[in-house]
């Protein structure tokens, strides 16, 4: 079983640095289909292969699925970090969070954030949201809670109020949409990143000018390309969030554990991806140029 390297985030929980998502691949557009075996198998496939990060949300509409996989793991609670989100909930965060715990079947989640900041039309909407998110930490409910999709404003907006900050902001991160000024704010105010869509480069967003890198990469270090692209997160302590249906693409993935990237091969990554701009998700909320 692989061993996942894990951060320490700003209230002192840490968090592992590759986690299994139960998004993208499994998405439901209903809540109310019946709950998929397949993919509670698979998530039992992911815990068994040493992931023990599971990311969720309340609008993947899988959170039964999630939590029937933690049951029939057998594996102990307290082994697993289990994060899920409120999008659709925002307007009652106390109810929503109880909601999911209840899908979940648990009595507190690991990480809960916020899904996206557009909800709000106003600076006092997300300081509201983060005042009941901050209710929702005090309650025990979620030991950590963070955002995700946040931009700077979002993040000073909300901060100008709160009383605990958020731990960690989930974006999406790969060579072709690296973020600098984001993360450069991230480290001032001790938030931690954590990344969806890490391989775009490999897949949504192929042929570009990383392409080659990555391949001479895995190549020398004997990996696969997949654990070069999670590792360019890893070394620069951003949590990567990864799915497959497939367990051999799953144990590729966690070849990342056994291989580290030097600083200068880090480096020659995001130059390569920064001849390039690939956006995945929100595009009608950026210009196609706008790399924030």
């Amino acid at each position: 079983m692989a061993t996942i390297p894990s951060l320490k985030l700003n209230d002192g929980n840490e968090i592992p640095l590759i986690a299994y998502g139960t998004g993208t691949a499994w998405y439901k557009s209903s809540p109310s289909a019946d709950v998929d075996r397949s993919m509670v198998e698979a998530i039992k496939t992911a815990i068994r292969l040493g992931y023990t990060h599971l990311d969720g949300a309340e609008v993947y509409n899988t959170e039964r699925e999630l939590g029937a996989a933690i049951r029939e793991s057998g594996v102990p609670r307290e082994s697993l970090f289990v994060t899920t989100k409120v999008m659709g909930g925002i307007a009652d965060i106390p109810a929503a969070i109880e909601a999911s715990l209840k899908r979940l079947q648990l009595d507190h989640v690991d990480l809960y954030l916020v899904h996206q900041p557009f909800f709000a039309k106003t600076d006092e909407d997300l300081q509201i949201a983060w005042a009941a998110m901050e209710g929702v930490k005090r309650s025990g409910k979620a030991r950590s809670i963070g955002v995700s999709n946040y931009l700077p404003a979002h993040l000073d907006a909300t901060l100008r109020k709160a009383s605990i900050p958020p731990a960690i902001n989930q974006i999406e991160f790969h060579p072709y949409l690296q973020h600098p000024e984001l993360l450069a704010h991230h480290k001032r105010l001790g938030i931690a990143t954590s990344a969806y869509s890490p391989l775009t480069s490999l897949t949504r967003a192929r042929p570009g000018p990383a392409d080659d890198v990555i391949t001479r990469l895995a190549t020398a270090h004997g990996v696969s390309e997949a654990a070069i692209a999670l590792r360019f997160c890893i070394d620069q302590t951003i949590a990567a969030i990864t799915t497959s249906t497939k367990k051999a693409r799953l144990a590729e993935y966690l070849q990342a554990t056994t291989v580290r990237l030097s600083e200068a091969e880090v480096a020659e990554i995001a130059a390569a991806g920064a001849k390039k701009h690939f956006r995945g998700y929100f595009n009608a909320r950026f210009a196609a140029d706008d790399r924030s």
